[in-house]
């Protein structure tokens, strides 16, 4: 389809109204015209993910008459109830397509990434797009080289349909990029930069359901095995409202629990730097930062963390960042809006001390 715009502006239209950059211009409008976005989304108990939700206005800021299908697989109840929830989940959604699989219910690439390639070759989307969750990541690239395609990863803000700005050198830079291959245009963006819409939706627009035809999927050379983790009521990491930090100033794990408390009185989640991870106080699934996760609550709460580049890498777009550290220089001071030089632990005392158990 862009080819075959580009072919007509080289035909004349475009100097008719001044030469390459009204050209330029128009081929942009016409991309944003005939747009049609497959977004890659996760589900949980039956609901589409936030991250997800954030895919889709990420497909929204592409162009706003864009036709968006949703892409969900798995297997049992929860995904026919998680496709009922993508149907009425924003108004641009024009179908939801399910993938109903045991070899798609874990998130594995290789099933993942045929399954992506098969959708595309038969509906022919402009772009598609998943969340840079840990799925996305393993996912996108995979199924990218299936397409013979170059994703652009971590897209913070959308531009233009082929243009987009992604954070560089561990984001202290930010880089605005312009894809020029062929169709799909395959993203992945960072959900903590799209805000899902907010609009209201009406009961008699829901999108249609349909089954995706899996006689291609083959079997794979890799297997699901099991999952570990851990249950606790906190809310998830990466879309807590409120998030508590701790670095390897805490010395231990047993000294972490005291996060812990004020988590629980706070009602946030936990979080740690990698260095806190390395030294075995907490396990990796709550390192943030660069390789670990990307935040963006309304109160970043950060206790002994020093503010290396790649932490801030993880959480810089916090609303409010507080910041405590025995170490005035420390380089997390220059990104907070509210800093403490003392001792954590007497910090720590007092505020479990002084706020109120969460009802």
């Amino acid at each position: 389809m862009a080819a075959m715009v580009a072919g007509a502006l080289r035909r004349g239209s475009g100097y008719a109204c001044g030469g390459f950059r009204c050209s330029s211009r128009l081929l942009a409008q016409s991309l944003r015209r005939f747009a049609s976005t497959l977004v890659v989304a996760e589900h949980e108990g039956g609901f589409v993910k936030p991250s997800s939700l954030s895919a889709l206005a990420a497909a929204e800021a592409i162009a706003e008459e864009n036709k968006i299908s949703v892409l969900l697989g798995g297997s049992g109840p929860s995904l026919h109830k998680a496709a009922d929830h993508a149907a009425s989940s924003h108004p641009l959604v024009s179908e939801v397509l399910i993938a109903d699989s045991e070899a798609l219910a874990h998130p594995l690439a290789e099933p993942w990434a045929e399954l992506l390639h098969s959708v595309q070759q038969k509906g022919g989307y402009s772009h598609v797009i998943a969340s840079s969750t840990s799925f996305g990541k393993n996912m996108l690239p995979r199924a990218a080289a299936l397409l013979d395609v170059s994703p652009v990863t971590d897209v913070t803000a959308i531009k233009e349909p082929r243009v987009f700005v992604r954070p560089i050198y561990a984001g202290n830079a930010l880089c605005t990029v312009k894809y020029t291959g062929e169709d799909p245009c395959m993203m992945s963006i960072r959900s903590t930069s799209f805000s899902p819409t907010a609009e209201a939706m009406s009961e008699t627009k829901v999108a249609p359901i349909t089954q995706v035809d899996l006689s291609f999927l083959s079997e794979g050379k890799s297997t699901w095995v099991n999952l570990t983790s851990q249950d606790t009521e906190r809310p998830d990491l990466a879309n807590a409202r409120v998030v508590v930090t701790g670095g390897r100033g805490l010395k231990s794990a047993e000294n972490f629990k005291l996060l812990e408390q004020l988590a629980e009185k706070l009602g946030a989640a936990v979080g740690a730097t990698r260095a806190a991870v390395d030294a075995g106080y907490v396990p990796n699934d709550l390192q943030v930062g660069q390789t670990g996760k990307i935040v963006a609550p309304e109160l970043y709460m950060a206790f002994a963390v020093s503010g290396a580049i790649q932490h801030l890498a993880g959480m810089r777009d916090s609303k409010v960042i507080v910041a405590v550290n025995k170490d005035a220089d420390a380089p997390i001071f220059q990104v907070a809006d509210y800093g403490l030089v003392a001792d954590i632990f007497e910090v720590l005392d007092e505020l479990l001390k002084k706020i109120p158990d969460k009802k």
